[in-house]
């Protein structure tokens, strides 16, 4: 009797068994580990995206290679523009600085907040110890903080787990209690009362109570930018909201002397003299040429770059919002008139394109186009529902009153866009008078406030530079825009200015 034939036949099928089970808990490990795979893949492609949003102070909409500069140069900006969406109908919802910062936190008009100057510019009682004293009019009153009855931008991403970072400029209240720490800010690297470098500017000692002074030679812009890549390294595995505003490139000027020796050295080379015209009362710049500017246009573009190469090191490229705005128009009728704004005209202070138009660009990751550009209307106020959109946040609409999401036109569709208003009632220190704008679809009027001046009216699709008034000339849409414009104003409870019983007693002295 052969007794191996069945030893055999079992040592057989164990081997099968044993195959089979090796085979399906090997295909298990190998399912298991790719799922988990997957879902790590799924959870980092599904974690909210962080927000880093540059504001430059006083920067131009032709300041930037991007947006037209030949003389400056930027080449962080423009590569960031070049990956993101340009928005080269960009507003500033003052010609100012304060009023607009205070539209990004809080989502409303300056004039609703009455927010509508920068804080500390002359109330109506001490406007007798300002320049413009012997004006027909006096300024409306305004508030001098961002109130903290508003659920800022920071309070809200905070409220949804959100760190959040500031650094640079603040100017939204003299008092600490009016402060980004104050407002929503978990971090606050420079941010306090002041609305320029103090101490000594653009280097250190920077005489300033929320940023201590560096070694000898620090620049302030790089030093920002330094503390902005500190925080991103430290909070790469949790969600930002990363808030970088430039004291640069408001006056006094200041950049290092190599870079001015390179602009000095440029305006040389290519034959530059500077170019001079008038804008009312006002001597206006009409080429970009002067060095010292353009040396700190470009230190600005490097602490930029600072930063995006930090998103990349840490591998947060790819989920990160990137925003690039500035506050209002660049510096040309005033105070050294450092830049233009060419093909606009004027510039900060007034309420001309040239003061409220802006570079703009937005880089959502994976969903802008890259390299597109729109020409779709948007306001500071935007940014506080765009945002909490773009994180997949709920929106606060009883807050952000007057923004709408850009979240359409980010995705390359049009964007339901009634019409935008600014409301200025005060003397611009760079020029600008009194007034009140509404602008819808190509169509902009200006009603100022000074008795004579009346209104104007522009068609910016045919007249980019303000030169053809067709108020006249087309009394129909004049009338409905006035309309439009008395209306708002009315919605807002916006302050207005008041004759001034002192102007024909100080004309004189």
């Amino acid at each position: 009797m052969n007794t191996k034939a069945p030893v055999a036949g079992f040592k057989v099928a164990l081997y099968f068994s044993c195959l089979a089970f090796y085979l399906l808990t090997g295909c298990a490990k190998q399912t298991k580990s790719s799922e988990s795979a997957r879902q790590n893949a799924t959870r980092q492609n599904s974690a909210p995206p962080n927000i880093v949003f540059f504001l430059v102070d006083d920067l131009g909409w032709s300041d930037i290679g991007a947006f037209g500069s030949s003389f400056y140069e930027t080449p962080n900006i423009d590569a960031l523009a070049a990956q993101g969406m340009k928005f080269t109908n960009a507003y500033a919802a003052c010609p100012v600085c304060s009023p607009t910062r205070a539209s990004i936190m809080s989502g409303k008009y300056p004039a609703r907040l009455n927010t509508t100057d920068w804080f500390g510019a002359p109330q109506p009682t001490t406007v007798g110890k300002h320049w413009t004293k012997n004006k027909p009019l006096l300024p409306a009153e305004y508030l001098e903080n961002l109130p903290l009855e508003e659920t800022t931008l920071a309070e809200a991403f905070k409220a949804n787990g959100y760190g959040t970072f500031f650094a640079g400029k603040w100017h939204l209240g003299e008092s600490p209690e009016y402060w980004p720490e104050k407002q929503g800010f978990d971090v606050n690297k420079g941010g306090y009362w002041a609305g320029s470098p103090r101490g000594n500017h653009y280097f250190t000692p920077y005489d300033n109570s929320r940023l201590s002074d560096g070694p000898s030679g620090e620049n302030l812009t790089l030093r920002l930018a330094d503390e902005t890549v500190s925080y991103i390294g430290q909070h790469k595995n949790s969600p930002f909201l990363a808030y970088l505003s430039f004291y640069a490139v408001h006056n006094p000027l200041g950049a290092p002397e190599a870079l001015v020796d390179k602009y000095t050295e440029k305006k040389k080379r290519l034959g530059l003299e500077d170019q001079w015209g008038n804008e009312g009362e006002s001597k206006v710049r009409l080429n970009q040429t002067l060095p010292v500017y353009a040396a700190l246009v470009e230190t600005m573009d490097q602490a930029v770059g600072k930063v995006l190469a930090s998103l990349k090191a840490n591998g947060l490229d790819k989920n990160t919002i990137i925003v690039f705005m500035s506050d209002n128009g660049g510096l040309s009728t005033a105070e050294g008139q450092p830049t233009t704004n060419l093909p606009l005209r004027a510039g900060k202070g007034w309420l001309y394109e040239g003061g409220i138009r802006e570079p703009m660009v937005i880089h959502w990751p994976g969903v802008t186009k890259v390299g597109s550009v729109t020409d779709q209307v948007m306001i500071s106020t935007d940014f506080y529902p765009t945002l909490l959109e773009m994180a997949g946040l709920p929106s606060l609409p009883d807050q952000h009153v007057d923004g709408i999401s850009l979240v359409p036109a980010l995705k390359g569709k049009n964007m339901k866009r009634g019409p935008v208003y600014w409301h200025y009632p005060h003397y611009g220190n760079q020029g600008g008078s009194p007034g009140s704008v509404v602008r819808a679809g190509d169509w902009k009027l200006i009603e100022w406030f000074e008795d004579g001046r009346g209104l104007e009216l522009y068609n910016l699709k045919n007249d980019i530079g303000e030169k053809n008034n067709l108020a006249a000339s087309n009394p129909g849409k004049t009338q409905e825009l006035h309309t439009l414009l008395q209306n708002w104003r009315q919605e807002v409870g916006a302050n207005m200015p008041s004759k001034n019983p002192m102007a024909a007693q100080n004309a004189g002295k």
